[in-house]
């Protein structure tokens, strides 16, 4: 954990501070400039500078959620001609199962863990900076505590959602004494306080525009009521995992969510190319390659006829796609559609979700007409017409955890897993392409363990 906490992004925000230009700040290691020296007395570009590092790390796990979790959900495969451990191990062939050093994951966890730990506890950095600088008023500092609060609770929910019932660290303020592992349902709870203090905060910011420069992903969202909505919007998806079914429609309300609005309006991960990066998700279609991220064959076989996603998500190859592996010939005829350029932005929660939050909401409430009405407007959106099926409880679950996997498919955070998860369906995720297992969970990765065994008492 140590290894992991202190490895955070902090740009070279060292810079001259007095009248003689050659006067520096005391630097010991000017490789790694210490903590203190942004802690104290910030000027508002290190602020900045963190606040910009905060939005890289808060992407960092795109790549490997979206190659495994996705997998792991069968809404994807990720195939590695190269290493077969992609198919293998992520797919559970022939018997395996995840270990503490899962392949893929490492003994950290990679972007499943370490790198949404990097992210909390790089908020943390920024909050203390903000909060230690004279430079910022007290509305600019609880603005900046705000959006990093509202970071640290979506960040948390991906260690909890990638090891569950294992249980997570939540205290993690000091590298060097992180807290115990709690339950996945104290998890969840204190998310949920985290995102409540982050909406606390931005209400005491104001309602102007927010006082520091946000990347283009939040181009729609760069004042303080926006970034509420952002915040809310997260706190509903919370919601549906701890099962708080009013909670979820509570937090809508204050959302971005607009019933007969842009589907796709949300917040997203940006990419510009160098010096930043790629969208890690592109690749070029009909590209003669066998790395690749393609649709699982299941997601053709049970797409309605005539549904817009499947024409607008899926692009259909000359050629498919083939890897063997040690298991069972994986072969695929269709890849991602949805990024027109390496640089496309990928959002990481849309008004599509939000609407589909409101009927799994009302539907578990028992809210019929509700429910239909929010199923009728995906549906209609995706030109498949209104549901005319069954209005029990069960059936309107079913046929939303449908819209959901063609909805939010492949989406950075594999949804279809976690929602087979929370309704107890894994066993209705389809093997028989792969002849592979569904896992519930992953252990805590091994680092966490020595951690706690050679240092931690």
């Amino acid at each position: 954990m140590k290894n992991i906490l202190k490895a955070i992004l902090i740009p070279a925000v060292l810079g001259f501070t007095a009248c003689n230009p050659l006067q520096l700040d005391e630097v010991l290691d000017p490789n790694n400039p210490s903590l203190a020296s942004v802690e104290t007395n910030a000027t508002k570009e290190q602020v900045q500078f963190l606040l910009t590092g905060l939005e890289a790390s808060h992407r960092s796990y795109v790549t490997n959620i979206s190659q495994a979790w996705n997998g792991f959900g069968r809404e994807t495969w990720y195939l590695n001609a190269s290493d077969p451990r992609f198919q293998t191990d992520w797919l559970g062939q022939a018997g395996r199962v995840p270990d503490r050093s899962y392949f893929g994951f490492g003994s950290t966890g990679g972007g499943s863990w370490a790198a949404p730990y990097q992210a909390i506890k790089q908020a943390d950095v920024l909050i203390s900076s903000s909060n230690g600088s004279t430079l910022l008023v007290d509305a600019e500092k609880k603005a900046v505590s705000g959006f990093a609060k509202m970071i640290q609770g979506y960040q948390f929910m991906i260690p909890a959602n990638f090891v569950y019932e294992n249980g997570i660290r939540i205290d993690v303020k000091d590298p060097l004494k992180p807290g115990k592992f709690v339950k996945y349902e104290e998890a969840l709870n204190h998310i949920k306080s985290v995102l409540d203090q982050a909406d606390q905060d931005l209400a005491a910011a104001g309602s102007g525009a927010f006082p520091l420069k946000l990347t283009p992903g939040f181009a729609a969202f760069n004042t303080i009521p926006n970034l509420r909505k952002v915040s809310k919007a997260i706190l509903a998806r919370l919601n549906a995992y701890r099962k708080d079914w009013q909670g979820i429609l509570t937090a809508l309300d204050g959302s971005f969510m607009e019933m007969g609005g842009n589907l796709n309006a949300g917040p997203s991960h940006p990419y510009s190319g160098p010096p930043d990066a790629f969208n890690p998700l592109f690749y070029l279609p009909n590209a003669a390659v066998n790395t690749i991220i393609v649709v699982h064959p299941s997601m053709i076989d049970d797409a309605t006829p005539g549904d817009l996603r499947v024409s607008r998500k899926f692009f259909k190859r000359n050629t498919p796609v083939v890897v063997t592996t040690d298991a069972t010939p994986l072969s695929a005829q269709y890849q991602d559609a949805r990024w027109t350029t390496n640089t496309t932005p990928i959002p990481f929660i849309r008004n599509e979700e939000l609407i589909l939050l409101k009927a799994e909401a009302h539907a578990n409430l028992g809210q019929t007409t509700e429910a239909v009405n929010a199923i009728n407007v995906i549906r209609n959106a995706a030109a498949i017409g209104n549901y005319t099926g069954a209005t029990t409880k069960d059936a309107l679950i079913n046929e939303i955890l449908y819209q959901r996997r063609y909805s939010l498919w492949a989406e950075p955070w594999g949804h279809r897993w976690i929602d087979a998860r929370r309704y107890n369906k894994l066993n209705e995720i389809p093997t028989s392409y792969d002849k592979g297992t569904i896992f519930k969970q992953f252990p805590h990765p091994q680092s966490e363990v020595n951690w706690d065994i050679y240092v931690g008492g």
